[in-house]
């Protein structure tokens, strides 16, 4: 009799799996043909071309800015959206931060925009062509800032130019925030948040970089997928010193200082955060998970008996998926003695941890602790801040983005995902709950490499898509 309600049990679970299977397909219906946007690509390039020369490399020291540099890169906007600046005059505040304020019919629950216009230093030397030549060969736009990000900033101001030529005014009023200081974490943008504040002014929603158009970073799925950020890790820098008696490396002692850091390192190494199904991996597999081959299918539909299954492969798997799940370690720096025959009295190593919201840094560095179980080995928080608060991945704000991103590339998957970088539009949090993170273009995983890398370089034919874009989405608005 046992039997028999086991067996009956067993078929009903396979039914049930089987049933939600097939029932988790793409939604029925093919996305209708969107109304054409009028881009002068050929003009967006030039232009872009032009930002690109100018050589806006920021600094962790305010004193090495080129101040004269990063102001002959305002100037050059001023002169290519003539419209733009005398309808929406820009504030300075802080170091490097403009701010556009787009009049529309009206104040509340206005939209931010948001891109950088400073770059990371170059190694010149590296390049195959010079990294702020701003020239096209083979039919890529070569140079740093090319993707990250002052092809968005354009896509922004040209798109605002046209429009504002023809005469269209928003529903809501439109800022546009950029700043100079993005890539050192600089006060910019958190300038910004608080003279926002100190106005009054609540956006109802933010969008800045983060994801893109992808293919191939999802298990089985061949559609290009946009992935847009509803939420971004937070980051820690941890110190790790452990202590030992130095000397002649002739008469060694053990446990030595290095001996030591190197088994916290391995301990920590061997010991990862646990994974977890958060709510922007929920809502990833949810949207792509339907387009996925039947055996991925049935473990996407079927979350509540397969989820600790996902999560346990999701550390063999690696990738973006598994950064997505859980809060993860890199060590990235490690000192002992300067000389090989000298026994250092401390050794260091420094961690960099991307945390989910699950996670906070008094939570991490406990863990880091009880993981290391040596009194010895210090551990040191020397820089934390906490992961951003989830935006809505339904409702009109979203809507609104997600229709200006399917119409903009129709074969796209359009779905929500965790941002692993750290953007500016982290500080927007304080004063929106509605922060989105995408960077308007269709990138491969090669080209995805080459942001921070040598080589930034971006196809010519993507430029005119990001203006598109933002030409929908300014008009939604």
């Amino acid at each position: 009799m046992i039997g028999w309600i086991i067996l009956a049990a067993l078929l009903a679970l396979i039914a049930a799996v089987l049933l939600r299977t097939a029932m988790f397909r793409p939604e029925a219906g093919e996305r209708g043909a969107a109304e054409p946007v009028a881009v002068d690509g050929a003009g967006a390039a030039e232009r872009l071309a032009r930002l690109v020369r100018i050589p806006t490399v920021s600094s962790y020291n305010e004193d090495e800015f080129d101040e004269e540099v990063f102001e002959q890169f305002r100037e050059t906007l001023r002169e290519l959206y003539p419209r733009v600046h005398e309808a929406c005059p820009p504030e300075r505040i802080g170091h490097t931060g403009l701010l556009y304020r787009w009049r529309g019919k009206r104040a509340e629950d206005p939209a931010v925009l948001m891109a950088h216009y400073d770059v990371v230093a170059v190694n010149e030397a590296q390049w195959k062509h010079p990294p702020f030549c701003g020239e096209v060969f083979d039919g890529e736009l070569w140079g740093r800032g090319t993707i990250d990000t002052k092809i968005t900033l354009l896509g922004v101001l040209e798109a605002a130019e046209r429009l504002i030529g023809e005469g269209f005014v928003p529903e809501r009023d439109i800022y546009f925030s950029f700043a100079g200081d993005e890539e050192v974490a600089g006060p910019s943008a958190p300038a910004i948040v608080e003279h926002m504040k100190r106005q009054g002014i609540r956006p109802g929603m933010v969008v800045d970089e983060g994801g893109a158009v992808v293919e191939g970073v999802f298990p089985g799925v061949t559609k290009p997928i946009a992935v847009v950020g509803i939420g971004e890790k937070g980051m820690m820098n941890v110190e790790l010193t452990a202590r030992a008696a130095g000397g002649h490396a002739s008469t060694p002692s053990v446990p030595s200082a290095l001996g030591a850091l190197c088994k916290a390192v391995a301990d920590c190494e061997a010991h990862q955060f646990p994974a977890h199904l958060t709510e922007p991996v929920r809502a990833l597999l949810r949207n792509v998970g339907p387009h996925a081959p039947f055996a991925l299918r049935m473990v996407f539909a079927n979350l509540w008996l397969f989820g600790p299954l996902l999560t346990g492969l999701s550390m063999k798997l690696g990738g973006e998926l598994n950064a997505m799940m859980r809060t993860t370690m890199a060590f990235t720096t490690a000192q002992g003695s300067p000389q090989i025959n000298v026994l250092p009295n401390e050794a260091t190593a420094g961690v960099n941890l991307r945390l989910i919201n699950l996670d906070t840094p008094e939570s991490a560095e406990a863990r880091l602790r009880r993981v290391i179980r040596n009194d010895k080995v210090e551990v040191r928080t020397v820089h934390a801040q906490k992961a951003s608060p989830y935006a809505a991945s339904e409702g009109e704000h979203w809507d609104k983005l997600a229709r200006a991103v399917g119409d903009t590339w129709q074969d796209s998957i359009v779905s929500p995902y965790l941002m692993m970088a750290c953007s500016d539009s982290r500080h927007f949090s304080a004063i929106c709950q509605d922060v989105y993170k995408f960077s308007a273009m269709a990138l491969t995983k090669e080209q995805r490499g080459l942001i921070h890398n040598n080589d930034e370089r971006i196809p010519v034919s993507e430029i005119a898509k990001t203006v598109e874009f933002f030409t929908r989405l300014e008009k939604s608005l």
